[in-house]
């Protein structure tokens, strides 16, 4: 199903991860975006920025963030309008505006959740804060029509993706699935020559790349990067090649 569904980014700010993360000799300065889809049932905010930390985390990523509200007005909406809050995973950089929606749903998979609460995960007042609202997934769920979630493990083991179909095509709010659009674009190609019976070695790929192929994306966004992932191909090209 397609619907006008508007998706805008938001800029949340940034923060500088270490040499030791980037995996090469230099400190990388990444961005955090959240996207705000505006649908004919609400407005729902697909993560939330950048939260408070301790100062070792402080000192190890050296965060410059971005009022949530502010950025929500740059879009033309406040913090009081939002309806759902969809978080990529809960690590304090993407769900460290929750609590300024206390009393939103907030949707997350029931793991991530767990994990959340065992410790070790993230910082626990931006789980479990006064107001806060849970519902818990055990895997894909249709949120709106044409808005569906889709588990996307790997960064954590509850991480998860959205799925907005549009007139246009459809747009996949990958989070932190993939660091980098082209990251996903080469687990893209690898899994395209698999299907394609190229002769091994092969790099191996994400499998649940397989269930978001299916959705024929036109464009996937990401949450520290600002460049968009688009197909080479047209449309209906890599959803022939695996029709499940």
């Amino acid at each position: 199903m397609t619907t006008r569904t508007e998706v805008r980014r938001l800029d949340l700010g940034y923060f500088v991860r270490p040499a030791e993360e980037t995996g090469g000799p230099r400190p990388r300065v990444e961005p955090v975006l959240a996207h705000l889809v505006r649908h004919e049932r609400g407005l729902l905010l697909f993560d939330t920025g950048m939260g408070p930390a301790d100062e070792a985390t402080e000192a190890h990523y050296r965060p410059r963030r971005r009022a949530l509200g502010a950025a929500l007005a740059a879009a033309g909406a406040g913090p009081d309008e939002i309806t759902l809050v969809v978080n990529c995973h809960l690590h304090f950089d993407h769900c460290g505006g929750n609590p300024l929606l206390a009393g939103r749903p907030v949707l997350v998979q029931g793991r991530e959740l767990a994990a959340a609460r065992a410790g070790g995960h993230t910082f626990e007042e931006l789980v479990d804060f006064p107001g806060a609202v849970y519902e818990e997934l055990d895997g894909e769920a249709e949120v709106w029509p044409g808005v569906r979630i889709v588990p996307t493990p790997g960064h954590t083991e509850g991480h998860q993706s959205l799925v907005v179909a549009r007139d246009d095509g459809t747009v996949i709010l990958a989070g932190q699935a993939h660091d980098s659009a082209s990251e996903f674009g080469a687990d893209q190609l690898a899994r395209l020559a698999a299907l394609e019976g190229t002769a091994p070695p092969l790099p191996e790929y994400r499998p649940w790349l397989d269930r978001l192929a299916a959705f024929d994306p036109r464009r996937v966004l990401f949450a520290h990067d600002c460049s968009v992932w688009e197909p080479s191909r047209p449309p209906g090209i890599a959803r022939a090649a695996n029709p499940a």
